[in-house]
């Protein structure tokens, strides 16, 4: 297959720092078995770091930008995959490594490749996309150390973001009582309405100055760092969990050790991209079924197209976004 496809590149060693709307070939695109008639991307903090220069994600340079993709197969040199299937792809060195999802064609390794699950359509894939994948992994890694609803609630920061909003109706669909944590007060009717039991003004947080202070809830879901995830780990309960999947406010922890030692609390690191495929396969099949967010349409605040990429990404990096915002091919 060679013709021409529109793409988002991003020419990350261009002074100064280039990214836009350009025509390539098929065949031009990075290596891979399957190649992928793009239907939906999305748009996550990632993205926006990498299509700006905010942020170093780029690890070669040029490269179309798109953590996620989702799409209809269009050749494949791998027989497991046929002409018409329907395909996913989050992470896996997409816009790091290798051209990603922000193009009208891609091209995938093909076992990186997951065949849409039966109970979800593309645009729902990617409504979920990375910050789905790794709300979802987050609280998988949590299950796995020990968290059960029964040790009370587990509080989201960041929560009307991508992956925030997504684990509160996550959590709530798999029987935990899920709190946010945000700076937009003005999206506390909404965070509600996606499952929150409760909502808190991140400018309403006082977490004491003691190395341990009084313990308010079971586990966390922590998207800013910085902060905020110093301030959580002095108030989890005995051997909760937080998972640490984002920087949205600080990539530094200034901590103590008390927490870890006294409380038995859990610091899990949470790496959506690397994820092995047979996690990454049960993190999907959950996904679509009992994980599956009950308020997906809700989540979707925004549809848009390639061109409109760069207006959202600096909405995005402004801290101006709320929910996910899809990207149609």
């Amino acid at each position: 297959m060679d013709h021409s496809i529109r793409a988002f590149r991003i020419h990350a060693d261009a002074k100064p720092y280039r990214a836009g709307i350009e025509e390539m070939r098929v065949e031009d695109l990075s290596p891979g078995e399957v190649v992928v008639k793009v239907a939906y991307s999305s748009v996550n903090f990632k993205d926006a770091l990498a299509g700006t220069g905010k942020g170093k994600i780029l690890r070669q340079s040029p490269l179309n930008g798109g953590i996620d993709v989702a799409g209809y197969v269009a050749g494949s040199t791998d027989p497991a995959f046929k002409e018409g299937d329907q395909v996913l792809c989050t992470g896996c060195g997409l816009s790091e490594t290798r051209d990603g999802g922000y193009a009208e064609y891609t091209r995938l390794r093909s076992k990186w490749t997951i065949p849409l699950p039966a109970r979800l359509t593309l645009r729902e894939a990617m409504i979920l996309g990375t910050a789905g994948f790794t709300a979802a992994l987050s609280l998988f890694q949590m299950k796995r150390n020990g968290q059960t609803p029964s040790m009370g609630p587990i509080v989201i920061t960041g929560a009307s973001g991508g992956v925030g909003s997504l684990a509160i109706d996550i959590l709530t669909r798999a029987g935990f009582e899920a709190h946010a944590i945000s700076g937009k007060v003005e999206h506390f009717d909404n965070l509600m309405a996606l499952g929150a039991r409760q909502c808190i003004s991140r400018k309403d947080l006082y977490w004491g100055q003691r190395p341990l202070e009084t313990s308010r809830w079971a586990g966390a879901i922590d998207n800013v760092g910085g902060d905020m995830l110093a301030g959580l780990t002095r108030v989890i309960h005995p051997y909760g969990n937080i998972a640490s999947c984002g920087l949205a406010g600080a990539p530094e922890l200034a901590t103590t050790v008390m927490p870890f030692i006294l409380r038995g609390v859990s610091l899990l690191g949470v790496a959506s991209s690397g994820t092995a495929r047979d996690i990454r396969d049960q993190i999907w099949k959950r996904l679509a079924s009992d994980w599956k967010p009950a308020h997906l349409d809700r989540i979707a605040t925004r549809e848009i197209t390639l061109e409109e990429l760069p207006a959202v990404f600096d909405i995005m990096l402004a801290g101006g976004s709320f929910g996910r915002t899809l990207v149609k091919l």
